[in-house]
């Protein structure tokens, strides 16, 4: 239901009434309420055009990301305390875990921290020796 809940919430932010989002999609008020409330999802194409609308990114509206767009840049936070926090942000890193063959399901709690504190002071020295 992510995806319904950020729609509304962008759709009451900008000041868009329910039939305004349908007649940009070209479907039915109905359509658009059940995407907010019932857990129903648009096909790619209505998707994209929400994104474009909305400018914000497939993913923020996937709720697969907590960035609105991809020009947004996420403040690191100093360190993970807890295996949900680290869990999150490892995941978020798909070059990483999708190249390193890190299997995450199989590490304990404190594996999960200690790996993601890793990565932080990773990204944290590429930052520096690359800001431009």
């Amino acid at each position: 239901m992510v995806f319904g809940k950020r729609l509304k919430s962008l759709r009451e932010e900008k000041g868009f009434t329910q039939q305004d989002i349908a007649d940009i999609l070209g479907v039915g008020r109905a359509t658009i309420a059940g995407y907010e409330t019932k857990g129903k999802q648009p096909d790619y194409e209505k998707l994209m055009k929400l994104a474009e609308f909305f400018n914000t990114s497939v993913d923020y509206l996937l709720g697969r990301t907590d960035q609105r767009n991809a020009e947004e840049k996420p403040e690191l936070p100093v360190e993970f305390e807890t295996p949900e926090e680290a869990m999150k942000f490892i995941l978020e890193q798909n070059v990483i875990m999708g190249f390193g063959g890190f299997d995450v399901n199989k590490m304990d709690d404190d594996e999960v921290v200690d790996f993601a504190n890793e990565l932080l002071n990773q990204l944290r020295i590429l930052s520096y020796k690359y800001k431009k």
